[in-house]
């Protein structure tokens, strides 16, 4: 059995209790959620939800199936792996030990496009975005300066071109 990571889009209406009633589809079925984000979408009163979830063909057809039952649901999309763009928001904050590591962790911000967001003795806060291992890649650069905290949003996608 092949375990894939798939990416749901979902248009859903855009009130209060929609993202409860799709969290607890996905407990009640067994499926975990890696990740989920939700925002405003093109269309007004609509709201865009991407799921990130991992499981065979089965358990896709199931999770769309039952996506699909929801009143507040709109429109339900198996994004193509190939033809998706994804990417993801890391705020890291990282230990400062001297000014040498100050310069070192600055550099490696530069390198991966992040943006230093906020700066104090003792750390300093970077704001990276890109594909998810971009993301885990800077972190393993840093991990040996100090990781104090890290907030990562998870993954959101669109379709390229018209889909």
């Amino acid at each position: 059995m092949i375990m894939e990571s798939h990416v749901i889009s979902t248009l859903v209406e855009n009130k209060p209790g929609v993202l409860q009633k799709v969290a607890s589809l996905f407990t009640r079925r067994s499926y975990n959620i890696d990740s989920i984000t939700v925002g405003q979408s093109e269309v007004e009163n609509l709201a865009r939800m991407v799921i990130v979830v991992n499981g065979n063909e089965q358990v896709l057809e199931q999770v769309t199936k039952q996506l699909n039952k929801l009143v507040d649901v709109v429109k339900v999309k198996d994004l193509d792996q190939k033809t998706l763009v994804k990417r993801e928001l890391c705020l890291i904050q990282v230990k400062v030990n001297n000014e040498s590591s100050r310069s070192e962790i600055i550099q490696y911000a530069n390198i991966y496009n992040g943006e230093i967001i906020d700066v104090c003795d003792e750390n300093i806060t970077l704001e990276v975005t890109g594909n998810p291992q971009k993301i885990d890649s800077l972190i393993n650069l840093l991990k040996h300066y100090g990781i104090i905290k890290i907030a990562r949003t998870g993954p959101t996608a669109i379709s390229r071109g018209n889909g």
